[in-house]
């Protein structure tokens, strides 16, 4: 375990004291921590990017398993629009906010200069350090003990106002994962409906020229994301 300079040490117990984890209980690698909060531009060597892309898969897998835990009457198809939110750079971003997770990374340059970065290098940031807190243990509990706390409430919003759940981007992951293609879409729209009609745009989605799903909404968007919810509820199981 590399022994760190004292203020440095400092920092991440303190990052770790917000995160109301035991550090003797969840077995803190300090300096796999420190790692995880180095960008390529502080070192090209010891930084985050192996271990962003181990958190990556360990924060899929603590949202999937919320998920499952609190809304198993929910079908399949939510489950994974409502994960593609969840994990989305934009949430994590919001997350790491939360801890300031920004004050302990160790950037050089111009980075933090570059509003347009912002947001997926959090994002980033939060997945390394989710990866570091679980690899000493392999306990999802060190994570979801803090993560959970973050999905909650937004999963609820999404429930209350359906038209935020992302059908769309997570028919495009699973198809570009297990068919190595897009879906494609064709919207309709209706003769003499109302505007606001329900029944105004009709969108269909074809993957690998196939209609997978129909779906009507009062908007383009709202229909698109009406196909794909369909379309992901009958064709798509992992």
């Amino acid at each position: 375990m590399a022994l760190l300079p004292p203020l440095r040490q400092q920092e991440l117990e303190r990052l770790v004291a917000k995160f109301a984890i035991d550090p003797v209980a969840a077995q803190i690698d300090w300096g796999l921590l420190d790692t995880a909060l180095t960008h390529s531009s502080a070192s090209a060597t010891e930084n985050y990017e192996q271990l962003e892309f181990v958190g990556d898969a360990v924060v899929r897998l603590s949202a999937a398993r919320f998920l499952w835990e609190h809304y198993a009457d929910r079908p399949v198809g939510e489950f994974a629009a409502i994960r593609s939110i969840l994990v989305s750079d934009r949430v994590l971003a919001e997350i790491a906010e939360s801890y300031n997770l920004q004050r302990y990374l160790r950037v050089r340059g111009g980075v933090h200069n570059d509003r347009t970065a912002t947001a997926p290098l959090l994002a980033d940031a939060l997945e390394a350090t989710i990866a570091a807190l679980y690899l000493p243990t392999s306990d999802l509990r060190v994570v979801r003990s803090w993560l959970d706390t973050h999905f909650a409430p937004r999963t609820e919003a999404i429930l209350s106002d359906p038209a935020r759940q992302n059908s769309k981007a997570a028919l495009q992951e699973w198809t570009q994962g297990k068919l190595k293609c897009l879906p494609l879409y064709e919207v309709d729209e209706a003769d003499n409906v109302q505007h606001g009609s329900e029944e105004r745009f009709t969108a269909r989605v074809l993957v690998q020229g196939k209609v997978w799903g129909e779906g009507k909404g009062r908007s383009r968007k709202l229909a698109q994301q009406a196909a794909a919810r369909v379309a992901f509820e009958q064709h798509c199981h992992d």
